[in-house]
């Protein structure tokens, strides 16, 4: 549906280094980078907002240079930006004023039902939540039926206790009103949840894309990892691979102490080096040669292996808990 080829943008000191990706039609593709990464700046090149080298096709046709009015796709930006001098149902419904929308009565009626908004139509833009005025953005960009929706950052001023709900609503958007959907966020669970196919973007190059479970799960390189949060990443020489340049990470959850030995395990003398207790585990640091794990031991094991500051003991690792990077 959408492909971007060799996308080139500088704004200022920053750039979009030649980006190139794939959206497929009727999918939910998130776009996954922290802040200043670059996010923002890549819908507003997709949108016709932003002069650009490079091509960018939607159903083969090469849009690259043709105006946003002509595109044809929704975009809502992370403040919203709905129009103060408009009630919800006026702003639900502008773009009828400069487009035909096909079947509007009854979109509309399945818009505001789906998205639950019938008791505020009336009401001042002012007087909306941010969950309020994040579902009115939604509903005013899906009445225009674009053929792509760009979403900025569309959850980060919603109250936590009202995320989930409109998760799901975000989902369901694309299977109801047949839509391809381009999500960025930084919220690593919302990219879970939501997303087909994911793309890292950190500082303004995409380092990884995919679907969803692997790029998650298992990140190809060392500023991917670090970025989704992955621990203990050390040389994939500690276990005993010979390849330069390859690494592993283990999650601190699964490593275990004591003897146990086997095929299935890698196993290292350590030293305990510290221990700090929490609620509901011990974080214990543990001495491998020169590197030092970073574990989490829940109160129950850590009672029955009677681990202590400077002791020496065996560390243990299942093969299949270990992320080759």
């Amino acid at each position: 549906m959408l492909k971007v080829e060799n996308l080139f943008l500088k704004r200022g000191s920053f750039v979009l280094h030649k980006l190139s990706f794939k959206v497929k039609k009727h999918s939910y593709f998130v776009i996954l980078g922290q802040t200043g990464s670059g996010k923002t700046m890549l819908l507003e090149a997709l949108a016709g907002l932003q002069n650009i080298e490079g091509k960018i096709y939607c159903d083969d046709v090469d849009v690259s240079d043709m105006p946003p009015e002509k595109r044809n796709f929704g975009f809502v930006y992370q403040d919203f930006v709905l129009f103060p001098n408009m009630n919800v149902k006026e702003n639900i419904k502008y773009s009828s004023k400069y487009k035909k929308i096909a079947d509007k009565e009854n979109l509309f009626e399945d818009i505001v039902s789906f998205l639950r908004i019938e008791n505020i139509l009336k009401r001042d833009i002012r007087y909306l939540s941010g969950g309020e005025k994040q579902r009115v953005a939604i509903a005013r960009a899906i009445y225009s039926r674009p053929k792509l929706l760009l979403l900025d950052e569309p959850l980060s001023a919603v109250d936590p206790t009202f995320r989930n709900s409109i998760m799901k609503s975000l989902k369901d958007i694309v299977k109801r009103y047949s839509m391809t959907i381009i999500h960025v966020t930084h919220n690593f669970r919302e990219a879970s949840f939501l997303a087909d196919r994911v793309a890292v973007l950190l500082d303004g190059k995409i380092l990884q894309t995919g679907d969803a479970y692997e790029v998650l799960n298992k990140p190809k390189n060392i500023e991917v990892a670090k970025f989704l949060g992955f621990k203990n990443i050390f040389p994939a020489t500690l276990l005993g691979f010979d390849q330069k340049g390859r690494y592993f990470s283990v999650d601190p959850n699964k490593i275990g102490f004591g003897d146990k030995q086997g095929e299935g395990f890698y196993s290292f003398p350590c030293v305990i080096e510290n221990i700090l207790g929490m609620s509901e585990h011990y974080k214990v640091f543990a001495k491998v040669g020169d590197e030092t794990f970073f574990c989490k031991v829940h109160h129950s094991a850590f009672d029955k292996k009677r681990l202590k500051e400077g002791m020496k003991t065996n560390m243990y690792i299942d093969k299949k808990d270990v992320a080759f990077i």
